[in-house]
């Protein structure tokens, strides 16, 4: 099994601080329970908004709900609920 994350031994043997921990756990837990776009980087979609339109594109990036759709004429950000699988 190859490992895509080598853990930096720099930090082994360390003294932790409970506080940032606790932080650490918190972002994580935080970050698990966040809703998630189904549509990965280089998909094609069709997006569909009031305000920007149907565009056809590929997706660049998204962060969160919010995905970053690469069209013919230009770029455009849509929530992903607003997103389907080109036909």
């Amino acid at each position: 099994m190859v490992k895509t994350h080598v853990q930096d031994l720099a930090n082994m043997g360390r003294p932790v601080r409970l506080s940032s921990l606790v932080a650490r756990l918190w972002r994580r837990t935080r970050a698990a329970t966040r809703p998630k776009s189904p549509y990965r980087v280089g998909d094609a979609v069709v997006g569909d908004d009031p305000f920007n339109g149907r565009q056809e594109g590929i997706v660049m990036s998204h962060c969160g709900t919010s995905v970053e759709l690469s069209t013919a004429a230009g770029v455009f950000y849509y929530d992903h609920r607003h997103l389907r699988p080109q036909d």
